[in-house]
């Protein structure tokens, strides 16, 4: 098993840790996770053991760059994982591509302090430290919607206090920092992250998720109630106007990176199609379902979505890769079509069983109820659909 790095060790690389993940390590990661899926899913709570797993295999710190020890991982090797591990536990995927997707932003940016940037790529590196944004508001919503959040940092004789509150805060029990969105208490505010540390004093947890899917992620609120921060911790504050345009290449990695979990759900849930489709053999048949024409078209039809899936996010990768035309705009509509494909696909399966699809004996209404979520994640439909079309309609003919 690949283990944790430190600074005296040699850097993961992420291509060869992926290589040898896709052989042994995340093959046996995936059949752990999913054992402990259902539990996690019945109580609510995340999955500190895989989290642990992950750790242990090298996989945290993926995206952090090779100088700071990491696995200098780029696209391919994030969404590889990703989809690999939702098979076995969304929940898991959803905490483990935040991570990945803030790592990856944090190494593209040219505003994040120097030392910051040091200390929590380090510290994913040596212990697994968790990072994800805290950005969504009761009010507000998600701020790719536009407007200025209601909470606020506060310049202190020594730096800045944040008070406020952030809901749907995906990994907030294990998370070992937030990256707050707020404004400033400024003449003329600006926007922008803040690096919290989770245990910092005025941090509570509000254990407010109870949704129909993805329910291990603990995505509950966090509260800031005059949290203290140094002053570097205002990690990237701008003015309200240098954020209109969204980063087009976090974008894209945020689409496709979403796509590929929810892709990976559906995944597993042909897997156990299939498994019942063999197995399952009614005496007035005296064969298995899986000898019926029905059920062979509806597998048919499950392969096609998948395998529109997979060519979808194949190319997406590969133009990225090859820093070709891949944009904001595109991003959205590969998201968009895959988890739509995926969604479709798990439907398709629960359909197909009736009432043993349905029981939450077996992991298929699980899929169904996880494969769902796909759709709150931004960018939502309308705006990838609505950007497509205004960018068409606004383009010489």
């Amino acid at each position: 098993m690949l283990g944790p790095t430190s600074p005296e060790t040699e850097p993961l690389d992420g291509i060869a840790l992926i290589e040898a993940t896709d052989r042994t390590d995340l093959q046996h990661l995936v059949a752990r996770f999913a054992s402990r899926a259902a539990r996690h899913d019945e109580t609510a709570t995340t999955s500190r053991e895989n989290l642990a797993d992950l750790q242990a295999a090298g996989l945290l710190a993926l995206t952090v760059p090779h100088e700071a020890g990491g696995g200098g991982g780029g696209l391919a090797a994030a969404a590889n994982v990703v989809g690999r591990v939702a098979e076995g536990d969304p929940s898991t995927a959803l905490i483990l591509s935040m991570q990945y997707l803030q790592h990856a932003a944090v190494a593209r940016s040219t505003q994040w302090p120097e030392r910051l940037r040091a200390v929590v790529a380090r510290a994913a590196v040596e212990d697994g430290a968790l990072l994800n944004a805290l950005r969504v508001e009761p009010d507000l919503g998600t701020p790719a919607r536009g407007g200025l959040p209601a909470t606020v940092a506060r310049r202190t004789g020594d730096g800045w206090a944040v008070t406020g509150s952030k809901i749907y805060s995906t990994g907030s029990t294990v998370l070992r920092w937030g990256v707050v969105w707020a404004r400033t208490d400024e003449d003329a505010p600006r926007v922008g992250g803040f690096l919290v540390p989770m245990d910092a004093p005025g941090v509570s947890i509000e254990r407010s998720w109870n949704q129909l899917g993805m329910r291990a992620t603990e995505s509950h609120t966090v509260h800031l109630d005059d949290v203290r921060l140094p002053p570097d911790h205002a990690a990237d504050i701008r003015p309200p106007a240098a954020w209109g345009a969204p980063d087009p290449v976090q974008s894209v990695w945020g689409s496709i990176v979403i796509a590929s979990l929810y892709d990976g759900v559906a995944r597993a849930a042909r897997r156990w199609l299939l498994g019942f489709l063999r197995d399952r053999a009614p005496t007035n048949l005296g064969a298995p379902l899986a000898t019926l024409p029905r059920f062979q078209e509806i597998v048919g039809e499950i392969d096609a979505l998948l395998l529109a899936n997979r060519l979808i996010l194949a190319a997406a990768i590969a133009e990225e890769a090859a820093g070709g035309t891949t944009n904001s705009a595109q991003g959205g509509l590969v998201k968009h079509l895959v988890t739509e494909n995926a969604i479709r696909a798990v439907e398709k399966a629960l359909a197909a069983t009736g009432n043993p699809g349905l029981s939450r004996d077996n992991p298929l209404e699980r899929h169904y109820r996880d494969v769902l979520c796909a759709r709150v994640h931004t960018p939502q439909a309308d705006v990838s659909l609505g950007l497509s079309g205004r960018l068409s309609l606004a383009a010489a003919p």
